[in-house]
C-alpha cells in the first residue's frame, strides 16, 4: 500500500513537471525541468524494480540529454519566441496520436498476466537458453548486449552522433562568431 502511494505521488510529480515544461517560455528552465523529469522517471522505474532501465534513464535522460540540450541552448538563446497564432493543428494531431496509442493498448494482455505470450514463450526461452546461447551469466546483460545488440548499438550511435553534432556546432560558432575560447 505504501509503495503504491509512493508511485502515485511520483507519477503526480511527473505530471506536474510535464505541465510546467509545456507552459514555460524560458528554455533554460525547460532544460532543467527536463532533467528533473528524467530523474523522477528513473525513480519510478526503480520502484518498478527495473534498475537497469532506471540507470539508463538517469544517465541518458538526465545526463547526456541535459548536456546536449544545454549545448543547443548556447547556440539558440534562452527565450522561446511567441507563436504568431495559436498552434491548434499540432495540438489536435498530438491528441489524435495519443488517442490512437491508448486505443492500441486495449489489445494488450493485462499487466503481469502469467498467460501472456511474453511469459509463456519469450521469457522462459531467455531464462533457459540464455546462458547457453550467449555465454553471459546475467540474463539482463544477455538480452541487452546479445539478443538486442543491434538495437543497443543503434541507440548508442544516435546518442554519440547527437553529441558530435553539438560539439561540431559549438566549435563552428566559436571560430566564426568571435566568442571566447
Amino acid at each position: 500500500m505504501t509503495e503504491t502511494l509512493a508511485i502515485a505521488a511520483l507519477l503526480a510529480m511527473l505530471a506536474v513537471v510535464a505541465v510546467a515544461i509545456a507552459r514555460m517560455r524560458n528554455l533554460f528552465g525547460v532544460v532543467v525541468l527536463s532533467g528533473a523529469y528524467s530523474f523522477l522517471m528513473a525513480t519510478v522505474l526503480t520502484a518498478f524494480d527495473a534498475a537497469d532501465v532506471a540507470m539508463t534513464e538517469a544517465a541518458v535522460g538526465a545526463g547526456i540529454s541535459t548536456v546536449l540540450l544545454l549545448g543547443a541552448l548556447h547556440l539558440a538563446g534562452s527565450l522561446e519566441a511567441k507563436p504568431a497564432s495559436r498552434p491548434w493543428a499540432p495540438l489536435v494531431l498530438a491528441g489524435f496520436t495519443g488517442m490512437l496509442v491508448v486505443y492500441g493498448t486495449y489489445g494488450l494482455p493485462a499487466f503481469s498476466d502469467p498467460q501472456s505470450p511474453i511469459h509463456r514463450h519469450v521469457a522462459p526461452r531467455y531464462l533457459e537458453e540464455g546462458l547457453k546461447e550467449t555465454g553471459v551469466p546475467n540474463i539482463v546483460t544477455a538480452v541487452l548486449a546479445s539478443y538486442r545488440g543491434y538495437d543497443t548499438l543503434g541507440e548508442t550511435t544516435v546518442v554519440f552522433t547527437a553529441g558530435i553534432g553539438v560539439i561540431a556546432l559549438l566549435r563552428r560558432r566559436r571560430k566564426g562568431g568571435g566568442a571566447k575560447p
